[in-house]
């Protein structure tokens, strides 16, 4: 039997995993708290009719598609992609995308902030013994891993620049991944560059080389460190939510 290991984080309350602005928000009912819920289904029924006095459980969950461990779409990034084609949303994401062999770079050595270029992504290839190939599902391991659920976690960790991004759309990858809260660097690091540059290309730069090269990638992955660096599958499949910009997913490694 194969090994399945979880790379997703929760969906919880009161847990850093993105900006105030954007955290999701759920609301509990227990099997008291939802009799008022089931009685007017049933016309007559009194608590004191069902086992326990008990109902349903059931959650309200407030989120934005980006919230827990997602797949962001082509259209997530860019109106276009393939320079110029419609984006496709996640609802059009091809699934033979989403469960594919895959391989672990590991840049948890590089600094917060620090944008990761071809030349690092080869380097790391190379230490793995590793020649991709088209389709292969890529993710890479950054320091914030270990920092998720802490206050630095949406501001730790590198990000991958468009010519590191564009050096694995070139040789056939459609479908990436990171630990951190974003693909690219932190928005805080990115700015503080923008500030002293005025080079408005800074931003977000591994999401608009989509506008080139149509991909996904995989954002707040979990668990990295549990596994190897190449040898095991991906199975992502999104949520089917029509026209989004991304879903979310229950990632899980697959070790034969």
């Amino acid at each position: 039997m194969p090994r399945l290991i979880d790379i997703s984080i929760f969906l919880e309350n009161d847990v850093v995993s993105d900006p105030p602005s954007l955290a999701p928000k759920i609301s509990y009912f227990n099997h008291r708290d939802s009799l008022a819920q089931m009685l007017p289904f049933f016309p007559g029924l009194t608590p004191e009719d069902l086992p326990d006095g008990e109902a349903w459980s059931i959650e309200k969950v407030e989120l934005v598609t980006h919230n827990g461990t997602h797949l962001d779409a082509p259209y997530h990034f860019h109106s276009t992609m393939n320079n110029g084609e419609r984006a496709i949303t996640i609802d059009e994401v091809p699934l033979d995308w989403c469960f594919r062999p895959a391989v672990k770079l590991d840049f948890r050595h590089f600094s917060d902030g620090y944008v990761v270029t071809a030349r690092d992504v080869q380097a790391e290839l190379n230490r793995i013994g590793h020649t991709l190939s088209p389709l292969e599902i890529v993710i890479i391991n950054t320091r914030a891993g270990l920092r998720y659920g802490r206050d630095d976690y949406v501001s730790a960790g590198c990000g991958m620049g468009y010519e590191a991004t564009m050096y694995l759309l070139q040789q056939g990858i459609r479908l990436t991944g990171t630990d951190a809260w974003s693909w690219d660097a932190p928005f805080v690091h990115t700015a503080e560059k923008y500030a002293e540059t005025g080079d408005a290309s800074l931003i977000w730069e591994g999401h608009k080389a989509g506008r080139n090269i149509g991909y996904c990638h995989l954002e707040k992955l979990h668990n990295l460190e549990a596994l190897p660096s190449k040898g095991f599958m991906i199975s992502c499949f999104p949520v089917k939510i029509r026209a989004a910009s991304a879903g979310w997913t229950r990632a899980v490694a697959i070790l034969e």
